[in-house]
């Protein structure tokens, strides 16, 4: 998909030449306002992922840092448990 800007704009000829030629100038209005209407819905998507995916990379980045530590923290606790029932029973025998 082409991004969207003022080179694949459709022309006001193009909008109005779509016309029927009975057309109102009320239904000529709602059809620009309805093309304006998508163009700039495409156009605030398309700068809304750009300048969104940058900030998500270091969110997830940082998220899974963070999880990596927690996990090594949970595994040394789970470890240090598990060697301490086994010398413990070790020393009871």
């Amino acid at each position: 998909m082409s991004a969207p800007g003022p080179d694949n704009l459709p022309t006001l000829t193009e909008v109005v030449g779509a016309a029927a030629p009975a057309a109102s100038e009320q239904e000529l209005v709602q059809r620009v306002l309805a093309n304006v209407q998508r163009q700039i819905d495409l156009m605030l998507e398309q700068r809304l992922r750009e300048a969104l995916s940058p900030a998500l990379a270091r969110l997830t980045d940082a998220l899974l840092r963070e999880m990596r530590g927690e996990l090594a923290s949970t595994l040394r606790d789970v470890v240090a448990r598990a060697v301490a029932q086994e010398l413990s029973r070790h020393r009871d025998r």
